[in-house]
Protein backbone atom coordinates (compact mmCIF):
# COMPACT_ATOMS: atom_id res chain seq x y z
CA UNK A 1 0.00 0.00 0.00
CA UNK A 2 3.05 2.49 0.76
CA UNK A 3 5.00 2.29 -1.92
CA UNK A 4 2.07 2.01 -4.64
CA UNK A 5 1.01 5.18 -3.06
CA UNK A 6 4.21 6.72 -3.09
CA UNK A 7 4.34 5.57 -6.63
CA UNK A 8 1.27 7.51 -7.63
CA UNK A 9 2.17 10.96 -5.88
CA UNK A 10 5.56 11.29 -7.03
CA UNK A 11 4.81 9.18 -10.52
CA UNK A 12 6.40 12.60 -12.45
CA UNK A 13 9.11 12.58 -10.79
CA UNK A 14 9.85 8.59 -10.60
CA UNK A 15 12.49 7.24 -13.51
CA UNK A 16 12.14 4.02 -12.15
CA UNK A 17 10.28 1.43 -9.69
CA UNK A 18 12.36 -1.88 -8.47
CA UNK A 19 10.75 -5.02 -6.67
CA UNK A 20 13.21 -7.06 -4.91
CA UNK A 21 12.75 -10.82 -5.35
CA UNK A 22 14.10 -11.86 -1.70
CA UNK A 23 11.82 -14.98 -0.83
CA UNK A 24 9.02 -13.96 1.01
CA UNK A 25 5.73 -15.55 1.50
CA UNK A 26 4.10 -12.70 -0.51
CA UNK A 27 6.83 -11.60 -2.88
CA UNK A 28 4.99 -12.80 -5.92
CA UNK A 29 1.65 -11.63 -5.06
CA UNK A 30 3.55 -8.18 -4.10
CA UNK A 31 5.60 -8.18 -7.63
CA UNK A 32 2.36 -8.95 -9.72
CA UNK A 33 0.59 -5.54 -8.26
CA UNK A 34 3.80 -3.84 -8.78
CA UNK A 35 3.96 -4.70 -11.99
CA UNK A 36 0.38 -3.85 -12.77
CA UNK A 37 0.79 -0.52 -11.22
CA UNK A 38 3.74 0.41 -13.14
CA UNK A 39 2.42 -0.19 -16.69
CA UNK A 40 -0.72 1.89 -15.40
CA UNK A 41 1.50 5.01 -14.74
CA UNK A 42 3.62 4.02 -17.71
CA UNK A 43 6.57 4.08 -15.13
CA UNK A 44 9.51 1.38 -15.82
CA UNK A 45 10.05 -1.70 -13.78
CA UNK A 46 12.86 -3.35 -13.00
CA UNK A 47 12.96 -6.95 -10.62
CA UNK A 48 15.97 -7.67 -8.80
CA UNK A 49 17.06 -11.12 -7.83
CA UNK A 50 18.06 -11.11 -3.92
CA UNK A 51 17.44 -14.72 -3.49
CA UNK A 52 20.00 -15.43 -1.13
CA UNK A 53 18.43 -13.61 1.71
CA UNK A 54 15.86 -16.54 1.96
CA UNK A 55 18.85 -19.15 2.39
CA UNK A 56 21.04 -17.11 4.62
CA UNK A 57 18.83 -14.97 6.48
CA UNK A 58 16.95 -16.06 9.80
CA UNK A 59 12.82 -14.55 10.01
CA UNK A 60 9.38 -15.96 9.43
CA UNK A 61 8.87 -14.01 6.41
CA UNK A 62 11.26 -16.25 4.63
CA UNK A 63 9.92 -19.57 6.59
CA UNK A 64 6.40 -20.34 4.82
CA UNK A 65 3.07 -19.12 5.81
CA UNK A 66 3.02 -21.29 9.02
CA UNK A 67 5.45 -19.47 10.26
CA UNK A 68 3.88 -16.24 10.41
CA UNK A 69 2.84 -15.43 13.62
CA UNK A 70 -0.97 -13.58 14.03
CA UNK A 71 -1.84 -10.38 16.26
CA UNK A 72 -0.59 -6.43 15.72
CA UNK A 73 2.62 -4.92 14.87
CA UNK A 74 2.66 -4.34 18.47
CA UNK A 75 2.99 -7.59 19.86
CA UNK A 76 6.07 -8.76 20.55
CA UNK A 77 5.52 -11.83 18.26
CA UNK A 78 5.76 -10.22 15.35
CA UNK A 79 9.71 -8.93 15.62
CA UNK A 80 10.11 -12.69 13.92
CA UNK A 81 8.71 -10.96 10.91
CA UNK A 82 11.85 -9.17 10.69
CA UNK A 83 14.29 -9.96 7.73
CA UNK A 84 18.12 -8.37 9.30
CA UNK A 85 18.79 -5.16 7.61
CA UNK A 86 16.13 -6.27 4.79
CA UNK A 87 16.13 -1.56 3.53
CA UNK A 88 19.77 -1.30 3.99
CA UNK A 89 20.35 -3.82 1.72
CA UNK A 90 17.80 -3.35 -0.72
CA UNK A 91 18.39 0.64 -0.37
CA UNK A 92 22.30 0.18 -1.36
CA UNK A 93 21.12 -1.92 -4.43
CA UNK A 94 18.93 1.10 -5.52
CA UNK A 95 21.63 3.64 -4.94
CA UNK A 96 23.89 1.46 -7.08
CA UNK A 97 21.44 1.48 -9.70
CA UNK A 98 20.41 5.00 -9.51
CA UNK A 99 24.15 5.86 -10.04
CA UNK A 100 23.99 3.90 -12.79
CA UNK A 101 21.67 5.67 -14.56
CA UNK A 102 22.92 8.65 -13.54
CA UNK A 103 19.64 9.26 -11.37
CA UNK A 104 19.92 12.05 -8.50
CA UNK A 105 18.20 10.00 -5.52
CA UNK A 106 16.37 6.74 -4.41
CA UNK A 107 12.82 6.20 -2.61
CA UNK A 108 11.47 4.19 0.11
CA UNK A 109 8.20 4.48 1.51
CA UNK A 110 8.25 3.46 5.22
CA UNK A 111 6.24 4.79 7.38
CA UNK A 112 5.45 5.45 11.54
CA UNK A 113 3.88 2.23 12.13
CA UNK A 114 6.69 0.08 10.79
CA UNK A 115 9.02 1.85 13.53
CA UNK A 116 8.22 -0.47 16.19
CA UNK A 117 9.77 -3.42 14.86
CA UNK A 118 11.60 -2.73 12.08
CA UNK A 119 14.97 -1.50 13.09
CA UNK A 120 15.76 -0.40 9.07
CA UNK A 121 12.31 1.75 9.05
CA UNK A 122 13.17 4.44 11.78
CA UNK A 123 13.86 7.87 11.43
CA UNK A 124 17.87 7.18 13.12
CA UNK A 125 18.20 4.21 10.27
CA UNK A 126 17.07 6.66 7.56
CA UNK A 127 19.11 9.75 8.41
CA UNK A 128 22.05 7.54 8.39
CA UNK A 129 21.38 5.69 5.39
CA UNK A 130 21.02 8.83 3.38
CA UNK A 131 24.45 9.84 4.63
CA UNK A 132 25.81 7.12 3.59
CA UNK A 133 24.26 7.12 -0.03
CA UNK A 134 25.61 10.32 0.02
CA UNK A 135 28.58 10.08 0.75
CA UNK A 136 29.31 6.71 -0.92
CA UNK A 137 28.04 8.18 -4.37
CA UNK A 138 30.00 10.69 -6.84
CA UNK A 139 26.61 12.57 -7.32
CA UNK A 140 25.86 12.90 -3.62
CA UNK A 141 22.50 11.03 -4.29
CA UNK A 142 19.51 11.80 -1.81
CA UNK A 143 17.23 9.49 -0.26
CA UNK A 144 13.82 10.21 0.30
CA UNK A 145 11.01 9.05 2.72
CA UNK A 146 8.26 11.37 2.44
CA UNK A 147 6.47 9.02 4.94
CA UNK A 148 8.48 8.18 7.68
CA UNK A 149 6.36 10.60 10.29
CA UNK A 150 3.05 9.67 8.54
CA UNK A 151 0.78 6.72 9.57
CA UNK A 152 -0.43 4.11 7.68
CA UNK A 153 -3.82 5.54 8.24
CA UNK A 154 -2.83 8.50 6.73
CA UNK A 155 -1.15 7.52 3.48
CA UNK A 156 -4.24 5.26 2.59
CA UNK A 157 -6.31 8.45 2.76
CA UNK A 158 -3.59 10.39 0.45
CA UNK A 159 -3.80 7.50 -1.74
CA UNK A 160 -7.73 8.03 -1.64
CA UNK A 161 -7.34 11.97 -2.71
CA UNK A 162 -5.15 10.62 -5.36
CA UNK A 163 -7.67 7.81 -6.75
CA UNK A 164 -5.13 4.84 -6.00
CA UNK A 165 -7.25 1.17 -6.37
CA UNK A 166 -5.76 -0.25 -3.36
CA UNK A 167 -7.63 -3.57 -4.46
CA UNK A 168 -4.52 -3.61 -6.47
CA UNK A 169 -2.02 -3.66 -3.83
CA UNK A 170 -1.29 -6.97 -1.69
CA UNK A 171 -0.40 -6.80 1.97
CA UNK A 172 -0.38 -10.03 3.48
CA UNK A 173 2.52 -11.64 5.25
CA UNK A 174 1.10 -15.07 5.03
CA UNK A 175 1.32 -15.18 0.98
CA UNK A 176 -1.97 -16.57 -0.26
CA UNK A 177 -4.68 -15.42 -2.23
CA UNK A 178 -6.74 -13.65 -0.29
CA UNK A 179 -5.58 -11.82 2.72
CA UNK A 180 -5.79 -13.95 5.99
CA UNK A 181 -6.97 -10.87 8.17
CA UNK A 182 -4.83 -12.01 11.19
CA UNK A 183 -1.10 -11.18 10.48
CA UNK A 184 -0.02 -8.03 11.64
CA UNK A 185 0.30 -6.41 8.18
CA UNK A 186 -3.25 -7.31 7.57
CA UNK A 187 -4.47 -5.95 10.76
CA UNK A 188 -2.56 -2.80 10.26
CA UNK A 189 -4.01 -3.00 6.44
CA UNK A 190 -7.17 -2.85 7.59
CA UNK A 191 -7.02 -0.39 10.19
CA UNK A 192 -5.62 2.08 7.71
CA UNK A 193 -8.51 1.48 5.09
CA UNK A 194 -11.31 2.08 7.87
CA UNK A 195 -9.50 5.11 8.67
CA UNK A 196 -9.35 6.64 4.90
CA UNK A 197 -13.03 5.15 5.28
CA UNK A 198 -11.88 2.71 1.65
CA UNK A 199 -13.87 -0.69 1.46
CA UNK A 200 -12.65 -3.25 -0.33
CA UNK A 201 -14.08 -6.24 -1.51
CA UNK A 202 -11.66 -8.87 -1.94
CA UNK A 203 -9.68 -8.24 1.44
Amino acid sequence: MDSVTMLHEYRDSIAAAVTFQYGSNHNMREARCARINCEMLGIEWIEIDLSFMARHFNSSLLQGADAIPEGHYEDENMRSTVVPFRNGIMLAVAAGLAESRGLDGVMIANHSGDHAIYPDCRPEFIRSMGAAIADGTYEHLELFAPYTSYSKGEIALRGKNLGVDYSLTYSCYKGGEKHCGKCGTCIERAEALAYAGITLTDD
